[in-house]
Parts: C-alpha cells; sequence; structure tokens
C-alpha cells in the first residue's frame, strides 16, 4: 500500500444512521469516501460520492464498482452495512419477507465483498468489514430471520477470511447492540430493554462504539485480523 496516496472506502447503506455516520467518520479520517443506498443521498460532501444501488442487485452492484474503478485509483476498504430487518413470530413471516432479508443482508453483502476483492487483489491490500448483530449469539425471540441473515454474513466473512488471505485482504465483523437508528425504531422498548438486559454492559450502543472496532479493523497494523466476528456490549 502506498502511503502517500488518499485511501479509498465504500460504505453501503450510507444515506442515513449508522452508515452515514461511518461515512463522515471515514471522510474525517482523510479518506475518499463512496457510498450507496436505494434512494438518493441526503447529505454531501466533497470528497463523498452517492451512487443508488440496491446492494441485493448483482447488475446495480457491478454498475457501483465500475463508477468506483473509473473514478478511484483503487480501493482500500469496505464496511458492508446496508441492511434490513425483520421483527416477527416465524409463524407469521411470509417468504416475501425471507426473500427480502436474505437478498439484502447475506446477497448484498456477499456481492460487494466478491467486487471489492477483485478490486483490493490488484493492489495487494484491502480490509472488509461485515456489519452483523448481537441478535445472533443472543437467539432473540422474533428476529429468526434477520439473526439468520446476520448469521449467514457471519460464516461468509470466516471463509472469505480464508479466501482472500493471500490477496493480502482481511475481512471481519462487528456485531453492534441496538443503536438509535431506523433500523431499530418501530421496534417496541420493551424489547429493546429485554435485549439490553441481556448483555453485560446494560445500555444501547452508540456510532462511536461501533467505529471503535471498526477503525481498528482498517488499521494497517492490522494485516495480522482477521476472520474474527466481535460482538459489543459482552454479548457472546
Amino acid at each position: 500500500m502506498n502511503e502517500d496516496r488518499k485511501l479509498t472506502a465504500l460504505v453501503t447503506g450510507s444515506r442515513t444512521g449508522l452508515g452515514e455516520f461511518m461515512a463522515r467518520r471515514l471522510l474525517a479520517m482523510g479518506y475518499r469516501v463512496f457510498g450507496c443506498s436505494r434512494q438518493p443521498a441526503t447529505w454531501h460532501h466533497d470528497a463523498y460520492t452517492h451512487v443508488q444501488a440496491d446492494v441485493g442487485d448483482e447488475k446495480a452492484v457491478s454498475e457501483l464498482f465500475r463508477r468506483i474503478r473509473k473514478d478511484a485509483e483503487t480501493l482500500d476498504a469496505v464496511i458492508n452495512n446496508a441492511g434490513i430487518a425483520s421483527m416477527n413470530h416465524s409463524l407469521l413471516v411470509p417468504f416475501a419477507t425471507v426473500e427480502r432479508v436474505m437478498r439484502t443482508n447475506f446477497c448484498g453483502a456477499f456481492l460487494v465483498a466478491r467486487e471489492a476483492a477483485k478490486s483490493m487483489r490488484k493492489s495487494g491490500f484491502g480490509r472488509i468489514v461485515n456489519v452483523t448483530t448481537v441478535a445472533v449469539p443472543l437467539r432473540l425471540e422474533g428476529e429468526a430471520i434477520y439473526a439468520a441473515s446476520k448469521s449467514a454474513v457471519e460464516s461468509m466473512t470466516r471463509v472469505l477470511a480464508y479466501e482472500f488471505a493471500e490477496f493480502g485482504i482481511t475481512v471481519n465483523a462487528v456485531g453492534p447492540s441496538p443503536v438509535d437508528t431506523n433500523l431499530i425504531r418501530g421496534v417496541p422498548e420493551e424489547a429493546i430493554s429485554r435485549l439490553i438486559g441481556r448483555l453485560a454492559i446494560k445500555r444501547k450502543g452508540t456510532p462511536e462504539d461501533v467505529m471503535n472496532v471498526i477503525e481498528f479493523f482498517l488499521r494497517p497494523e492490522s494485516s495480522y485480523v482477521t476472520g474474527q466476528v466481535v460482538y459489543l456490549g459482552g454479548a457472546g
């Protein structure tokens, strides 16, 4: 990696909430940042490029990476943040919801990681961070489909860590506890309180908590850290 050039990152689901925070933090760290969402951008920055793209659509992801390759020298970091949640008893979940959640959360993360690795291998350096959830280890009732999609992301993270290691690419994951974003806005406060009660640290997470782990994974000095899943709040 050439230390003199400007680093480039992609943050999926960067239109609002946690993804926006991640993108803005990377900008503050000196990265050039690409972001994407299914809707138009809600904010702007001179070093930020937003692309409308559904990460669960293979053609859209290919177009996204064509844009990145056209506008940037290399791609150094990817945060697979885009995701949707579904909270309901399994007997009440329609199959269309199952398909939608898996397509965005798992298929989207895979497509982005695959295309990112194709670019990163050329420079012999890359950092991929996938966002999972404490709903996986806590086995939360009502979140079977959401937890299953993120469990698949975790398994993929561990396998890709082996497959991409020879290219100088690390692949890790961070599992936040509930953070005040649109993702949990429709979840009853009682349910959130029950979840927090099962953590070692009894509070919601913050965007800063999540970025603390991500920044560690992104560091050049973290080249020997790969295939790891870090849950926040003491879940596990």
